[in-house]
């Protein structure tokens, strides 16, 4: 069983971040591309809201460090 939540705790934490490496992205697609994003006239609306995400999964791998990890 140890083995088993071992492989849950992996795929939480590398879910978290794959989402922060993908919202990392979009923050400096549109700090670096900006002009070219003709979808969102608020860019920094724009980023406040990746910035958000990247908190998110952020705290989600501080709470299985904190709560689940052994160490």
């Amino acid at each position: 069983m140890a083995d088993m939540r071992e492989m849950m705790l992996q795929a939480a934490i590398k879910h978290a971040l794959g989402h922060i490496e993908k919202h990392k992205l979009n923050v400096e697609v549109y700090l670096n591309q900006s002009v070219g994003i003709g979808e969102h006239s608020d860019i920094m609306e724009a980023i406040e809201m990746e910035l958000e995400h990247i908190a998110k999964y952020e705290d989600q791998l501080d709470v299985i460090e904190k709560h689940f990890k052994r160490g």
